[in-house]
């Protein structure tokens, strides 16, 4: 980016213009006390300077270019068709009007309605937003819809469900008197439907759950599905979307709503984001929704057009009766991942779904066979699962990270009584060797 620095005369020229002869002149009415002491900043360096130290400083992070990774948590790496950056890099999308003004923004609209189409195509609901800014605001804001929906002061959440998405939830409700209960999972590591039945009563407003978990286990909700359902909760299912394309969707579990990240649909991980959160649910909430919709209609020559619709956010309406303050949403990251979707089409994503499942229950075997190593919950995975070292995990982290291999993450940072337990993840990004490899690895250990 170019430097555009003001000069000594283009100063006194702006301060003459306001009236002052200099600049503590214009600062006078704020209190010396409240005026910030001049900072100690160094020289100031050339652009040629400044690249050299931005690239110097930038060289301390790895990312999966520099080392091989099986971190997954929430955030995953996949591989990302050259065409998706060619197409978000057009300027006609990164520097596109706000939808606000359908006119002048029919290509944005058309974008994120067709992103809307294939989020309720993948996750089996009705209607789709525009988008969230992660999973975890997602989440979040479907439990704000059920309270208010409802008109009721308790949620129950799944201690299953990521633990970063569930403090975002308590800071979204925390200045409510929305009571949040955390449901345990058992041995097993499965949402406990018995410590379930006990809590649901007419005062839930709904039920949160996720598939797969966050110790990548696949659910099977049938019982949580009906328990929720029969007192007239929401039940609301977190999922990775492309585990939907061989594991049952959210629809197919009857789920009132869906949400979760879309990193996974073409977003690189760019170390935490910025992400997408997707959020769809059933027709009959279609108004309720919170953020930006998309629809499809007709204009006055009878040409197909695009615009927002149903907007009832508090900048539209009287605030008491807006579904939420949400006004914007990811429209660029929800374009990549439309441009995937596209891209791979259906068959195309059974590949990838199937590639992770593979990869995954292979690594899994393998490391099962491993001496200082178990399999911590035995159930079927998409790509993630959880693993027990005898040895202490830091150091099973930093002895592998001197080979150049991230071996996952520590569970013990969220479940503390999950001591020495290692989260990994292998996607359709690892090759058969790069699995034996860190098979090797781990056993030198």
């Amino acid at each position: 980016m170019s430097y555009f620095p003001l000069s000594d005369k283009d100063r006194k020229q702006m301060l003459q213009e306001i009236g002052v002869k200099d600049f503590d002149e214009l600062v006078a009415s704020i209190p010396k006390k409240l005026r910030n002491p001049k900072i100690d900043l160094p020289q100031p360096l050339s652009e040629l300077e400044l690249r050299r130290n931005v690239t110097r400083l930038a060289q301390s992070n790895l990312s999966t270019d520099d080392v091989l990774s099986f971190a997954g948590g929430g955030a995953y790496e996949h591989f990302i068709p050259a065409v998706i950056n060619h197409v978000i890099s057009r300027s006609e999308f990164y520097t596109a009007y706000t939808p606000y003004q359908a006119e002048a923004s029919q290509g944005t609209l058309q974008s994120i309605y067709e992103y809307q189409s294939m989020i309720c195509q993948l996750t089996g609901m009705d209607v789709s937003n525009a988008s969230h800014y992660d999973g975890a605001t997602s989440m979040a804001e479907a439990a704000a819809l059920s309270v208010n929906v409802k008109r009721r002061k308790k949620i129950l959440v799944a201690k299953t469900v990521h633990p970063e998405y569930r403090y975002v939830l308590r800071t979204y409700l925390s200045g409510t008197d929305v009571e949040i209960v955390e449901l345990a999972f058992n041995d097993n590591g499965f949402i406990d439907s018995n410590i379930l039945k006990p809590l649901m009563n007419d005062e839930v407003a709904c039920c949160i759950v996720q598939s797969p978990n966050v110790f990548g286990l696949v659910e099977n909700f049938s019982e949580v599905e009906k328990i929720a359902h029969d007192k007239g909760s929401f039940f609301i299912i977190v999922g990775n979307p492309l585990s939907f394309v061989r594991f049952k969707s959210p629809g197919e579990w009857n789920a009132d709503i869906a949400c979760g990240d879309g990193q996974v649909l073409g977003n690189a991980l760019s170390f935490g984001g910025p992400y997408l959160g997707y959020f769809a649910a059933r027709k009959e909430l279609m108004r309720k929704i919170p953020g930006r919709l998309i629809g499809m209609t007709k204009d006055s020559e009878g040409r197909r057009a695009f615009t927002m619709t149903l907007q009832t956010r508090e900048q539209h309406i009287r605030r008491e009766r807006a579904t939420s303050n949400i006004c914007s949403n990811q429209a660029l990251c929800a374009l990549a991942a439309a441009v995937y979707l596209t891209a791979l089409g259906k068959q195309g994503l059974r590949q990838v779904a199937d590639l992770n499942i593979q990869n995954a229950n292979y690594l899994r075997d393998c490391i099962r066979k491993l001496s200082n190593f178990e399999i911590m919950f035995q159930g079927t995975i998409f790509n993630e699962f959880v693993v027990k070292t005898k040895k202490d995990v830091e150091e099973v982290i930093k002895s592998l990270l001197k080979k150049n291999i991230h071996a996952g993450l520590n569970l013990s940072r969220w479940y503390p009584k999950l001591k020495n337990t290692l989260l990994i993840c292998a996607t359709e990004t690892k090759s058969k060797e790069d699995l034996d490899l860190f098979v090797d690895a781990l056993s030198e250990i």
